[in-house]
């Protein structure tokens, strides 16, 4: 492609680099407005300076790509929502024994779950349950940080879905999720398990000290507390119920005492059996009062004896009334908690037939996908599938999609395809192109040393939005299966290029904010701190993984 109009050239080159400055260094000083808001602003000046036509900018948007990422964020909401990541979690620290063992597992979870459910969700969902178990074991956070970051950049990179690059790939090579899966998932393997062999080196020392047992125990009394109050946990269910029983009886039965009427019930019939025991002593004895008995003295006692004894069955009956509708009371409450529980029985079988059925959309979107269905309807299905299932109002789960990023990728698509229009991108490619033949070794060193290069300057997506067409071809005029390969190595550098530095992927800066924004536990993973682990394991899963993926 010749190079355009000098004015064109200009213009263009200052709009894609604004972009590029508030894409990478979004925190800017002198215009602190965001990645988002400063990918429109890209848009908006290459439309401005005439250098891609409106109707152009809009033509440029990849709708099919939006498409697949808006599917695979709706269908993540949901799977948070039956709790699947909660199970992730729990995965990890199961029967742990160490610090070394917990890394390893970090590395698979992140992994497999970045290929399933994109890493940038991986590093959101499991951050702050890792800075709970570095704590809980008395560790340090830094290893299992990296371990997430980098594991789940690596694992994404074995499917279209894992992250937004190979969405890109997928959509303009055409190749098929099964296809994509079989060509990187051996890379994947192999340089997963050269990154956590780096990181056991790497943290070997520290990983084997010796914790403190008094502080240990502290520490896990204090997050269990913290699961407890988060998940609202009771772990003396029963007993709470048979106190809280037996409280409210008590408080009811001494209600009953105090009560006015029944109290004087009490005192009458108290009253009259002491005026019969009276009565009986003096018959009993009547010769201790020095008087003789006789029958008109009889007659009087017979009838108070009479009297008293009416007033006393009368009283024990509205006494044993009284006790009648206490226990009747005490019968309706517990057939009240009875249905109480009964809906809530019904309440957790409703709960787990519809994560059953979460789980189900799941997996038949990836066994659509690996049949070969369009990813991008696929997707979407499955979303609109699982808010269906859901039968309730959508806007709260669909308020979780990430609509900044979906905005961002709109306003990249007019940027970079601006960009292109300038020349300036194939110029720098014709350049490189004779030199960096996948065909040979060389060729191929050189090719994935510019991507990964690029990647880290100018990210990893506009990176593949401007070669990825341009290797493609040069690979398609060696055979159809060089340019397949061509598509694999892209897909392969551009996303382990994101372990080199913090600033390399989104994934990592995920991890970074969401650490340092913990409120018991906060951590700040540093730039030299990730740099000195990311060089060599980058330099090192990156070599492993081309020599695998040009076997293939």
């Amino acid at each position: 492609m010749a190079m355009a109009a000098p004015v064109k050239v200009v213009l263009g080159s200052v709009a894609f680099g604004i972009f590029w400055v508030l894409a990478v260094f979004p925190a800017v000083p002198f215009l602190p407005i965001g990645r988002t808001a400063g990918s429109l602003l890209g848009a908006m000046l290459m439309v401005i300076f005439r250098v891609i036509p409106p109707e152009e900018a809009y033509d440029s948007i990849d709708l099919p790509i939006l498409g697949l990422l808006f599917g695979t964020m709706v269908v993540s909401v949901f799977l948070e929502k039956a709790d699947m990541f909660k199970y992730l979690g729990k995965l990890l620290s199961w029967k742990s024994h160490g610090g070394k063992d917990l890394l390893l597992r970090i590395c698979l979870v992140s992994a497999v779950s970045s290929a399933l459910f994109t890493n940038d969700t991986c590093c959101v969902v499991l951050t702050e349950f890792i800075l709970k178990l570095a704590r809980q074991n008395n560790l340090p956070p830094q290893p299992f940080l990296l371990a997430l970051a980098s594991s789940s950049n690596i694992g994404s990179a074995a499917t279209p879905i894992g992250n937004p690059q190979n969405l890109v790939i997928a959509v303009q090579s055409g190749i098929s999720f099964g296809k994509f899966l079989a060509g990187l998932f051996p890379a994947v393997l192999v340089g997963g398990l050269v990154n956590a062999a780096i990181l056991l080196c790497y943290f070997w020392k520290l990983l084997s000290v010796e914790k403190d047992e008094e502080v240990a125990s502290t520490v896990s009394e204090v997050v269990a507390e913290d699961d407890m109050n988060l998940h609202r946990f009771s772990p003396a269910t029963m007993s709470h119920h048979s106190s809280l029983h037996s409280q409210e009886f008590g408080s009811s039965f001494d209600a009953f005492a105090r009560s006015p009427s029944l109290s004087g019930e009490f005192g009458h019939i108290s009253s009259i059996r002491s005026r019969a025991n009276s009565v009986d002593i003096d018959v009993q004895n009547p010769l201790s009062a020095g008087i003789e008995p006789s029958r008109a003295s009889n007659a009087p006692r017979e009838v108070a004896e009479g009297t008293a004894q009416r007033e006393d069955v009368a009283s024990s009956r509205r006494v044993s009334r009284s006790f009648s509708a206490l226990r009747s009371g005490s019968r309706a409450e517990a057939s009240c908690q009875a249905s109480e529980t009964k809906e809530s029985n019904m309440e957790s079988w409703k709960s787990t037939l519809w994560k059953a059925c979460v789980y189900l959309v799941t997996i038949g979107m990836l066994i659509s996908l690996l049949m070969g269905l369009n990813m991008s309807w696929t997707a979407i299905t499955a979303a609109l599938a699982l808010v269906v299932l859901d039968f309730k109002d959508a806007c709260p789960c669909l308020e979780k999609v990430s609509y900044s990023l979906l905005i961002f990728f709109c306003g990249m698509f007019i940027t970079v395809d601006g960009f292109n229009k300038t020349g300036i991108p194939s110029a720098l490619w014709e350049f490189v192109e004779p030199y960096s033949r996948i065909d040979t070794v060389s060729g191929l060193s050189l090719l994935a040393l510019v991507i990964l290069v690029l990647s880290n300057v100018a990210s990893n997506v506009p990176t593949v939005l401007l070669l990825g067409a341009k290797i493609a071809a040069s690979a398609a005029l060696i055979s159809p299966g060089e340019e397949t390969r061509a598509w694999f190595v892209l897909a392969w550098v551009s996303t382990v290029a994101g372990n080199l530095s913090l600033l390399g992927s989104a994934a990592n800066l995920i991890v970074c904010e969401q650490a340092r924004r913990v409120q018991y536990f906060a951590y700040n993973l540093s730039f030299m701190g990730h740099l000195r682990f990311g060089v060599p394991s980058t330099l090192l899963v990156t070599a492993v993984g081309l020599f695998l993926v040009r076997s293939y």
